[in-house]
Formats: structure tokens, sequence, C-alpha cells
């Protein structure tokens, strides 16, 4: 049975409570009832706090991407070659996502949100604009001609891709009689390929 939480603790309580939800029942069984059930509060509480569903899950998203922001500015932080960087912001996405597949089931899903929101919209843009300055020192050190918007946008593509596929990835190597590729050492190949893309074309003068 869960202990009713302080006042002062409620949005974040409910927060925490709308993730569990999500990650054991998925986005299509939600409602503010069981999240106010296991939140210990009246039924009522999350419409005072967040208005309504789509008010909560727009709070959700917007935590998601300011944890996603922290995880891959501190792990860029612990490199000084901007091409290790990338790798480092690639497995933190994907370890991040997997630590808190509910965040990861609300943060890119615009149906469910509210798009509009500025508080979510300046959280999305925080973290895409840390992989983009990344990708940026990269063309700029190396002297390249790719464009940083599409280099930045096929990183990010291709690590929500993880997200999604990696264990089919590993269902697949299992039954091809092959060991399973760790996150970190999948994020690496994945992202040393998007950069030998990006290094093939003409290098800038």
């Amino acid at each position: 049975m869960h202990t009713p939480y302080h006042h002062g603790d409620l949005p974040n309580a409910l927060r925490c409570a709308a993730a569990e939800v999500i990650a054991e029942k998925g986005v299509g069984n939600f409602s503010l009832r069981e999240v106010a059930r296991r939140a210990g509060v009246s039924h009522a509480a999350p419409g005072h706090h967040f208005g309504d569903v789509r008010g909560l899950l727009t709070s959700l998203a917007i935590e998601g991407f300011e944890a996603l922001y922290a995880a891959i500015t501190a792990a860029a932080a612990k490199h000084n070659d901007p091409a290790e960087k990338l790798i480092a912001m690639g497995t933190a996405y994907v370890t991040l996502a997997t630590k808190r597949p509910a965040h990861a089931q609300v943060m890119f899903r615009l149906d469910i949100v509210d798009p509009e929101d500025p508080e979510l919209m300046a959280a999305g843009l925080r973290a895409y604009t840390a992989l983009h300055d990344v990708v940026a020192e990269i063309i700029r050190s190396e002297h390249l001609s790719a464009d940083a918007d599409d280099v930045t946008n096929l990183c990010w593509s291709t690590m929500q891709g993880l997200v999604e596929l990696q264990p089919k990835l590993d269902y697949l190597d299992e039954l091809q009689g092959r060991k399973p590729i760790k996150t970190n050492d999948r994020v690496r190949r994945f992202q040393q390929l998007i950069l030998s893309g990006a290094r093939s074309g003409a290098r800038t003068r």
C-alpha cells in the first residue's frame, strides 16, 4: 500500500506514479484515477495539479527531456575528443531510455502531450542543441562539408531506433548463434558508421 505523500512533494509523486503505470501497463491503459491510487491521494489530485491526462503526460515528457539533457551532457563532459563525446552521448541516450521506459514512451508522442507547451519545447530543444553542438564541433574540427542538421538528425534517429529495436536485435543475434552486442558497443559501431559517412564527402578547404 502506498503511503500518502506530503503536499509539497505531490507533483513529483504523481509523475513517479504515472511512470509506474505506463511502465507496467502502457500508455493505452493510463488513467489519472490509477495514478492517484498509487500516489495515495484523492482521485481529484492529479487534475488539480496538471489539469488532465495530457497535462500530466506533458510534465512527464518535460522531466524526461531534462533527464536526457543531464545524461548526455555529463557523458560528453568526460571526453575531449568530439567524436568520443558523440559516442558517449549516444550510449547515455539509450541507457537512460532503457532505465526510464515510461518517459521514453511519452517524450516523442505529440498526440498525448501538448507539443506547444513552452516548457516542453524548451526542454526538447535544449537536449537537441547539446547533441547538435557536438556534431558541429566535429564538422569544424575535421573541416567537413557535412550538414550539421542532417548528421544530428541521423544520430538522434539512430539512437531512438536502438531504444525501440535493441531487444529485437539481441534476439536476432541469438537466433543466428551470435553473442548479443553490448549497448555501448552497438552505439559505437553505429555512430562510427554515421561519422564515416559524414567524412566520406568532400572536405571544406
